[in-house]
């Protein structure tokens, strides 16, 4: 543990980050404004974490916020890194990281598909990824009702059943 506090305090003395978190022995949580991202992770990479292993995305729906997590892993030292920051959900933008991590465009595309996030700078954060020919709301947003999606997209089917397990037999 007295090495993941000494990655903090690096972390400390050249950023302000808003939270930090050991989550378990060889994972740390950084929190940071917007403004420091950028700065962040190029700095951690050049400090060994060179694997971005995904990027994803959290509906804070009641804050109106978006979290964008990127989780970098260094492969010398087994440790793991979440640099952590919210954006606002009702304009979800932020600027690429694929010049840093050149293999963030497509997790920047996935986020897009599935949350909204636009990133900006990536030329292809908008192309489709998974969801051919989608129109409505992002399918993880909290926001987001399947139920009425599918009485919007699908006719109603009745289902006829054949069997009917009696008590005690295996349904």
């Amino acid at each position: 543990m007295n090495f993941m506090n000494n990655i903090i305090e690096d972390i400390k003395s050249r950023f302000n980050p808003e939270n930090t978190e050991i989550v378990k022995k060889n994972q740390i949580a950084i929190d940071f404004k917007n403004e420091e991202v950028h700065s962040a992770l190029a700095y951690l990479k050049s400090q060994g974490w060179k694997q971005l292993t995904i990027l994803t995305c959290v509906d804070w729906i009641k804050e109106n916020k978006f979290q964008l997590v990127y989780i970098l892993m260094n492969w010398d030292n087994s440790i793991t890194i979440q640099v952590r920051t919210k954006i606002d959900r009702d304009n979800p933008k932020f600027r690429t990281v694929i010049n840093i991590y050149p293999g963030a465009e497509m997790y920047e595309r996935d986020v897009h598909e599935f949350f909204g996030v636009e990133f900006e700078g990536n030329p292809n954060h908008e192309k489709e990824l998974f969801l051919e020919l989608w129109d409505d709301l992002p399918p993880m947003r909290k926001d987001f009702d399947p139920l009425a999606y599918s009485k919007k997209k699908f006719d109603v089917r009745e289902y006829k059943v054949d069997f009917i397990p009696k008590e005690g037999e295996a349904e």
